[in-house]
C-alpha cells in the first residue's frame, strides 16, 4: 500500500491557480481603430494633381467673381481713403506720395514696377504652390489652407471696408503710373479697370500672398540664396505697391492681419504649424 499523502490548503490553491491560467483564453492582440472621417481630413495626405488644379481654378474664379461683385461704393471708398490718409499723417508715416513721385521720375524703374505688380503676384504664388506639391506633399494642404483662408478673409474686408487706392484719390496728387506710362499692368488701372473692382484695396492681397510665399520659401527651402529671395520678395512687393500708388501702408498691415488669421485657421485644423508637419505624407489621398 502506498503511503497516504495529505494536501495542504496552500497546495490546493496553487493547483487551482495553475488550472485557471491554463484554461484562461490567450490575451487578444490590441486592435487598431480606424480613424474617423474628421481625423482623416486633418491628417497630412498625398495631394492629387487633378483635384488641386480644379480646386485652384475654381477658387480663383470664385475669388474674382466675389471680389468684382462687391458693390463699387465710390463715395464711401473715397471717404475711407481720406480717412486712411489722414490717419497716416497723424502717425507720421504718410510718405507714399513722395515715394510715388520719386519713382515716377525714373522711367526704367517705374516700368519695371508696373510689370512686377501685374505679373509676379500670380506667377510666384502659383510657382510656390507647385513647388510645395512636388517637394513637400505632406505640408501642401495645410500651407495651402493658410493661403485660402487669408484670401477668404480679404473678401470680407473688401465688402466691409471699400477703399479707393491712392491713385484714385481726389486731390491726393498721386500718379497712376500705368496710365501715365501706358504700360500693360494692373487689372485695376488703365484700360483693364472695367474688369476689376477698383475699390478693393483693403486689405492688400499683394502683401498677403507675397508674405505667404516669402515665409514658405524661407522656412522650407534649403539653399541660403533661396531663403534670401524669400525674404526679399515681400519687401520688394511692399515697395512696388506703394511706389505705383496702388496701396497705402495700412493696406499692407491689413494684408498681414489676414495672413496671421489664415495661419491660425490652419494651425487649429491640423494641430500644428504647417511647416512642422511631415514633409512626405503617408496617408493616401
Amino acid at each position: 500500500m502506498g503511503v497516504p499523502t495529505t494536501r495542504t490548503t496552500a497546495d490546493r490553491r496553487q493547483d487551482a491557480t495553475a488550472q485557471d491560467v491554463t484554461e484562461a483564453p490567450a490575451a487578444s492582440a490590441p486592435t487598431r481603430t480606424k480613424p474617423g472621417p474628421l481625423q482623416r481630413l486633418r491628417s497630412p495626405r498625398r495631394p492629387r494633381i487633378w483635384f488641386e488644379i480644379a480646386l485652384i481654378a475654381v477658387s480663383y474664379w470664385t475669388y474674382s467673381l466675389i471680389r468684382n461683385a462687391v458693390p463699387e461704393q465710390r463715395a464711401e471708398a473715397l471717404r475711407n481713403a481720406d480717412w486712411i490718409w489722414a490717419t497716416e499723417h497723424a502717425l507720421g508715416i504718410a510718405v507714399e506720395q513722395s515715394i510715388n513721385h520719386a519713382v515716377n521720375g525714373v522711367t526704367w524703374l517705374v516700368l519695371t514696377m508696373n510689370y512686377y505688380y501685374a505679373t509676379l503676384h500670380f506667377i510666384v504664388t502659383i510657382g510656390v504652390l507647385v513647388w510645395l506639391y512636388r517637394s513637400h506633399p505632406g505640408r501642401y494642404a495645410a500651407t495651402r489652407l493658410v493661403l485660402f483662408a487669408t484670401t477668404g478673409l480679404a473678401l470680407l474686408g473688401f465688402y466691409l471696408f471699400p477703399l479707393a487706392p491712392p491713385r484714385l484719390m481726389s486731390g491726393g496728387h498721386f500718379i497712376d503710373t500705368v496710365q501715365v506710362h501706358q504700360t500693360w499692368g494692373s487689372m485695376a488701372s488703365g484700360n483693364l479697370a472695367q474688369m476689376s473692382n477698383q475699390y478693393a484695396a483693403m486689405p492688400s492681397m499683394h502683401i498677403g500672398w507675397s508674405v505667404w510665399c516669402g515665409i514658405t520659401i524661407a522656412m522650407l527651402a534649403k539653399p541660403v540664396w533661396a531663403k534670401v529671395l524669400g525674404v526679399l520678395y515681400p519687401v520688394t512687393t511692399l515697395a512696388v505697391i506703394v511706389s505705383t500708388a496702388n496701396h497705402f501702408w495700412l493696406d499692407a498691415i491689413g494684408g498681414l492681419l489676414c495672413l496671421g488669421l489664415g495661419f491660425a485657421v490652419s494651425c487649429t485644423w491640423y494641430g500644428r504649424l504647417s511647416y512642422r508637419l511631415p514633409r512626405l505624407a503617408t496617408n493616401p489621398a
